[in-house]
């Protein structure tokens, strides 16, 4: 039965080709490709002779019948400019058509630009959430943002040359100054990955050129403060020194996060061993 093949393909490097992927493009006997001219430029590197037919998001919807027709006779490869195809490119509403049709669709794994950016980003890569591009449209981008800035996992934004520094600039503005590692131009000749914070990449990209993807430091989850032994040896000191429990308390809560509760009932615990005239041994 035929396949259809979802075939990554470099995001930069042509040499970021899979042989299994070349193996692929070879043996299909139709190439659906978001840019027929970008495909050719690939294929003719390789020397793969396989027709090409054009598949974007202003066609992918008329194209979609006559791709599903090819594959009831043949293979069919699915490609885009670059990356995985359906992974914010054209590609979900046909496999999800040949999913219906029950044609087996088979993934060709490769190269993307989003695990490539937080790879190298030296940001925690344990959980992320991909955002694709944001709106074009200021309010819309900040509400998407304001969706998101909870978020404990590190976030990765896709983001075009002439709209990355408003881009920036709104998540400065809504996410705060977040650690920040700014992918550009990923595997090209002009590769560049900028570390720093929201508004140092502000001032850094003053003329940004290439396509960006940006990896931005999570909210995170903070944990829970603890009794610790340093604790108790703050309230210590503030007992040698005369302070009430009242003071003690207020000043220890503001300053590490504890509860009042529990450190009153620290103090007490503690006020039965401590000697306010002759101990100054430090608790342990």
């Amino acid at each position: 039965m035929p396949v259809l093949y979802v075939v990554a393909t470099p995001i930069g490097n042509l040499e970021d080709i899979s042989l299994r992927a070349l193996r692929v493009l070879r043996e299909v006997k139709l190439i659906a490709a978001e840019d027929t001219r970008k495909t050719k430029r690939l294929l003719n590197a390789y020397d793969i002779k396989t027709p090409l037919t054009s598949y974007y998001e202003h066609n992918k919807l008329t194209k979609l019948d006559y791709i599903l027709e090819q594959l009831k006779e043949a293979d069919v490869a699915l490609v885009s400019d670059a990356g995985t195809p359906g992974i914010s490119d054209p590609g979900y509403e046909l496999i999800a058509a040949a999913n219906r049709q029950n044609i087996t669709v088979v993934p060709i794994p490769g190269a993307s630009a989003i695990i490539t950016a937080l790879a190298v980003s030296g940001l925690p890569t344990d959980r992320f959430t991909f955002v694709g591009f944001l709106p074009n449209k200021t309010s819309a981008r900040k509400r998407a943002l304001e969706a998101i800035a909870a978020e404990p996992g590190t976030i990765i934004i896709l983001e075009a040359p002439h709209r990355v520094i408003e881009s920036l600039g709104d998540i400065l503005q809504v996410l705060g100054d977040r650690k920040i590692a700014v992918g550009r131009e990923l595997t090209k000749l002009h590769e560049e990955v900028f570390r720093g914070t929201v508004g140092e990449a502000i001032k850094h990209f003053t003329n940004p050129r290439g396509e960006f993807t940006l990896v931005i430091e999570g909210k995170g989850v903070k944990e829970k403060p603890q009794m610790t032994d340093d604790v108790e040896r703050q309230l210590h000191e503030m007992y040698l020194a005369g302070a009430t429990a009242k003071e003690a308390v207020a000043a220890v809560a503001g300053d590490t996060g504890l509860k009042r509760k529990e450190l009153y009932q620290t103090w007490l615990r503690l006020d039965k061993v401590w000697d306010r005239k002759t101990d100054t041994r430090d608790i342990k």
